[in-house]
């Protein structure tokens, strides 16, 4: 019963932080430092870091699934936790990029703008949606429910993974539009 209230106690900090990180970064994502008389420098340096940090990622995800398959919890918890920190340092160099920055367009044309735009998007609305699964999964894993840590897991992964690669991707083919 003790693991069970100790999910209880985070369900309402899980829905608070899960509505509060899209509804801060839409709000950020639109306020420009420069805009309140702030003279700061463009971080454009920012994204090929933020970029290699959703790569990183993506890998520890995936040595977190071969570590706990060989029965390497230890392992494990070290990487998803990586993982889990790695994600919050790409989300503040995010929003500081576009805090200091003008945004981007895709300069691409044809099929290949429908393709960045496909993956841009649900790459978007799936990392809103990962943000949740990520935080359930985690305390599931806390409370040593781990039945009920798997079962989640396994729906958790693939969509981290894919929010976490698309993320290199849409960097990848963003960045020759970047000003200079």
């Amino acid at each position: 019963m003790e693991n069970i209230s100790l999910e209880q106690k985070y369900n309402k900090l899980i829905i608070a932080v899960s509505i509060l990180i899209p509804v801060v970064v839409a709000i950020l994502f639109g306020i420009k430092l420069k805009d309140f008389g702030f003279d700061v420098e463009p971080l454009t340096f920012l994204p090929p870091i933020y970029a290699t940090t959703n790569g990183i990622t993506a890998l520890l995800l995936v040595a977190a699934v071969v570590a706990i398959k060989n029965g390497k919890k230890k392992a494990h918890q070290s990487l998803m936790t990586t993982a889990i920190a790695l994600s919050v340092a790409f989300l503040v160099m995010y929003v500081a990029y576009h805090m200091t920055s003008d945004s981007t367009k895709f300069g691409g044309e044809g099929t290949i703008k429908y393709i960045y735009f496909f993956i841009l998007i649900t790459h978007i609305i799936l990392s809103i949606i990962i943000i949740p699964m990520v935080l359930i999964t985690y305390v599931r894993a806390l409370a040593k429910t781990f039945d009920k840590h798997k079962k989640i897991a396994r729906i958790t992964f693939p969509i981290w993974l894919y929010v976490a690669v698309t993320g290199v991707i849409v960097f990848i083919m963003i960045s020759p539009y970047y000003a200079k």
